[in-house]
Parts: structure tokens; sequence; C-alpha cells
């Protein structure tokens, strides 16, 4: 099952090793969101920067709204490298089939070869209900937040 992950917080005072976790996640800006596999070398690099970021288990509606409506194409690259016939090239025809690999973890959304691995979000519209500088846990909407595909429902 694959993560959909959310920086809720901004740039300013930002430590060095958080700001590294954050670039390694495509997280660059505010309300940028990214789609990650749900593995142990993720999910500790999600609880070193708990503070800055939201994330939940996404849902296949979720992830096909987001590549539909924010994903950007990449653009393509030069071919002078061949490709070999039975090398997997990480490009889709259809975004059902994307959705479906990417959902079902057979793929990293940043190993795919159709959109840029990032998603740029608004601020949600009608705000944010609860607190953006408190863990979930604790009345706000940091951490691993089970209520993040509604509010990311208003954001895109």
């Amino acid at each position: 099952m694959a993560l959909l992950v959310v920086r809720i917080r901004g740039t300013i005072n930002v430590p060095y090793w958080a700001l590294t976790t954050l670039k390694n996640l495509y997280l660059n800006k505010k309300f940028s969101a990214t789609l990650v596999p749900e593995t142990s070398n993720y999910l500790g690099m999600l609880r070193k920067i708990n503070q800055w970021v939201a994330w939940s288990k996404a849902d296949s509606d979720i992830v096909k709204t987001l590549i539909e409506k924010r994903g950007k194409k990449r653009t393509p690259k030069s071919t002078s490298k061949t490709k070999k016939d039975g090398e997997n090239s990480g490009e889709f025809k259809a975004i059902d089939e994307l959705v479906d690999v990417i959902i079902n973890d057979k793929l990293k959304f940043s190993e795919q070869r159709n959109f840029k691995p990032w998603f740029n979000l608004n601020s949600p519209k009608g705000g944010f209900k609860r607190n953006t500088k408190k863990q979930f846990s604790d009345g706000g909407i940091l951490g691993n937040n089970k209520d993040l595909l509604e509010i990311v429902k208003k954001m895109v």
C-alpha cells in the first residue's frame, strides 16, 4: 500500500538533517505532496520529519485525482540511449494502469517516467479544522493522520 505524504509546515527554521530528508522525498515547498511505498525505510524517514509532514495510506481515488488534476508531465529527455526490449520503461499508457501499479507498490512513484514525482497543492479550501503545529494524537494534523485524505481533497 502506498503512503500519501504532504508537507504542512514551511521552510523557515528547518534543521539541515530534516531539510535533506524532505528533499529526498521531493517535499521542497509547503503544501507539496508525494507518494511513497510503505516500507520500513520510508516509515523511518517519515518519523524523523513528523514535525513538518502529515501522511496517510492512499486509496486509488485520491491518487487518480492527484495525477489527473495536479500531475505535471515530464519533458522527454534526449533519446540517444537505446532501450532494451526486456527492460521495463516505467511509462504507462493509461492513468488507471499507473494508479494500480503505484497503489500495489509494484513501482515507486519517483521511478515512473510519465509525471514528476511531486504534486503542488493549494491551501485547503475552508482552512484547517485542527492545529497545524501539533501531532494528530494531540489534536493537530501532523504525523500519521487518518483524516489526511479529506484534507487533500480540499487542497486539490
